[in-house]
């Protein structure tokens, strides 16, 4: 469904991506991440096509990203995606539907049926007098105007409230339910992990790890256990009445065992904490840095 080769692009001598390679299958939900500066909009913006690569290859549903035949069959959201603000969003909505060569019934109907389902209810308010967060809905819902297959959103939730945030978080999952292809980029791991299947990071305009959430975890996080015993054991805390000591194997836990059971006590639990998305992004930046 998406495809980049090689993606590369320069701005004199600077390059802002290089090398760049990765598929999305049908129906999957990728996310894109890495600091800012890492190269993660210019790559967004040439599988979009507004921006042409200097070298290498990016298609959509088919087509060659700069083929215009593919715009049919995507929705783009950009980070920032400034609107008409003189318009009402129903005016607005209907305008690119009419871009779009969408009869005019299927589009009233879709643009109610997206505005309900965004919980948008002041659709007769100029833009201009709108929340940010009820224009990031409008802004979404021009993207789904055209029932595109595949959606790029960059930022979707960029500086909103957390309430809209989920929101608009819940409504993208739908969305991948729905069975449309997206690719997603946020600074918000936690929204990343979320709701992607799997994720390709980015730094210094490269992709330096890709792939599902547990491959990411199993190469580049850690698993820690917590065990928790009615004794002190070495290196154990005081926690709710009990002990805890945090080990790294299985191992350990069993010599946590043994020296409880040593000092008359017992194990009553262990817990697995598993590195986050953010975890694993910081292992591998950090490890990059020192490269």
């Amino acid at each position: 469904m998406i495809a980049a080769r090689e993606l590369r692009k320069e701005y004199g001598e600077f390059v802002a991506v290089e090398g760049s390679s990765f598929s999305v299958a049908k129906g999957e939900v990728f996310g894109v991440i890495g600091p800012n500066g890492a190269g993660k909009t210019t790559t967004l913006k040439m599988l979009a096509g507004l921006l042409e690569p200097t070298s290498g290859t990016a298609t959509v549903a088919g087509f060659d990203a700069q083929n215009t035949e593919m715009r049919s069959r995507l929705g783009f959201l950009p980070e920032e995606s400034p609107l008409y603000e003189e318009m009402t969003a129903l005016s607005y909505l209907q305008f690119f539907a009419d871009l779009y060569d969408v009869p005019t019934a299927v589009a009233q109907e879709r643009i109610h049926e997206t505005l309900d389902e965004l919980g948008l209810d002041h659709r007769e308010r100029q833009i201009g007098d709108m929340s940010k967060g009820m224009k990031r809905k409008v802004a979404i819902a021009r993207s789904l105007i055209n029932d595109p297959e595949v959606l790029i959103y960059d930022e979707p939730a960029s500086g909103l409230d957390p309430l809209t945030t989920n929101y608009i978080i819940d409504f993208t999952a739908q969305l991948a339910a729905d069975g449309k292809t997206i690719i997603f980029s946020a600074h918000n791991l936690f929204h990343v992990e979320s709701i992607c299947d799997r994720v390709a990071i980015m730094h210094n305009g490269a992709i330096i790890a890709n792939g599902d959430l547990d491959t990411l975890q199993e190469e580049y996080g850690t698993t820690r256990y917590r065990v928790y015993t009615t004794v002190e054991v070495p290196n154990s805390v005081q926690e709710n009445g009990q002990y805890c000591r945090t080990v790294e194997s299985m191992s350990a836990v069993e010599r946590t065992r043994e020296a409880a059971e040593q000092a008359g006590g017992v194990v009553t639990d262990i817990r697995t904490d598993e590195s986050s998305l953010e975890d694993v992004f910081l292992n591998i930046a950090e490890a990059e840095a020192k490269q």
